[in-house]
């Protein structure tokens, strides 16, 4: 394993059975983070990874799963395959043409280079309401984008009975999620590497 400024190039994680290595990049001049791209993995490896966190979830009876746009959709698909449903919901990002009424919640994530909103369509409010929901992402960092997602399905009348992630990145999450401490769980763990 290559090293720069004593930070490694990549990093193998395990992740429920299946090991993942995965490139540590720098996010600001202080810090490196284990970027997992899910969109750069097999689809045997998500495949595998959805049926594991839904394997976790299974007894919450969960009927119906949220996942953020845009790399929370393959895990979504793939969570929402494995517990038998046939219907997820999207938090979008974007504000496309049919979002213009959508609730919303301001979000921050590690990754990105300025603030967002998470989307909820007004449409989907029906499939949200009053429902046992699952809500799934690729990685929990902060665990600010993941509070601010269950805080809009809570907004939206929903019930939260899980929050799952292919990974945990850092120590911070578990403050900002102290709410749900005992619905969280993750396939694995990831380091910061600060700089």
């Amino acid at each position: 394993m290559d090293q720069t400024d004593g930070i490694p190039e990549t990093h193998t994680a395990q992740m429920g059975s299946q090991q993942v290595t995965l490139p540590v990049i720098p996010v600001s001049d202080d810090l490196s983070i284990a970027l997992m791209m899910v969109i750069d993995h097999p689809v045997s490896v998500m495949e595998t990874a959805g049926r594991e966190l839904a394997a976790h979830f299974v007894d919450a009876s969960p009927e119906i799963v949220v996942a953020p746009a845009t790399l929370g959709i393959p895990v979504a698909i793939e969570v929402t395959r494995a517990l038998g449903l046939d219907d997820y919901v999207i938090l979008q990002k974007t504000r496309k043409v049919h979002l213009g009424d959508a609730l919303e919640a301001p979000v921050h994530a590690i990754t990105s280079t300025a603030g967002a909103a998470l989307l909820l369509d007004r449409a989907r409010l029906g499939d949200i309401r009053g429902r046992r929901v699952l809500f799934v992402d690729d990685v929990i960092s902060t665990g600010s984008s993941s509070g601010a997602a269950l805080a809009l399905l809570e907004q939206a009348g929903a019930q939260i009975v899980g929050v799952g992630a292919l990974l945990a990145e850092g120590d911070g999450w578990p403050d900002t999620l102290a709410g749900y401490a005992d619905r969280v769980f993750a396939l694995g763990r990831i380091p910061l590497f600060p700089r």
